[in-house]
């Protein structure tokens, strides 16, 4: 399994962005993906995550009722829309996917990961 992230950049604080997240490989080897972010000085902490296969989702409180995760079994591809950015919301951002059917917020149960995106937002 390979992910790519992309969509990151440079916004103003309540800003948008849509980053996104493209799988390829053995697609069927995974059941959900996820979105961590690791700010500098920072550890990797959990953002979001969906089911590959249903409808579930999950966030961190820090960013419930900002973003949304959604996907597109069609492309492959998971999406992360943020809205209101905040500056706090500077990190690169990593998607991740596991193939347990239970979501987690653990970074360590996520065996495949993207390569990371900056999401910079400014005061």
């Amino acid at each position: 399994v390979q992910l790519q992230a992309s969509g990151g950049g440079l916004v103003q604080a309540g800003g948008s962005l849509r980053l996104s997240c493209a799988a390829s490989g053995r697609t069927s080897s995974f059941n959900i993906l996820g979105w961590f972010r690791q700010a500098p000085g920072k550890e990797r902490e959990f953002v979001a995550a969906i089911g590959w296969r249903g409808s579930s989702t999950y966030y961190a409180d820090s960013v419930k009722g900002r973003f949304t995760i959604s996907r597109d079994n069609a492309k492959n591809t998971v999406y992360l829309r943020m809205t209101s950015l905040k500056p706090e919301d500077t990190a690169v951002y990593y998607c991740a996917a596991r193939s347990g059917l239970v979501h987690s917020i653990s970074e360590g149960a996520y065996a495949y990961w993207g390569q990371g995106t900056q999401v910079t937002v400014s005061s």
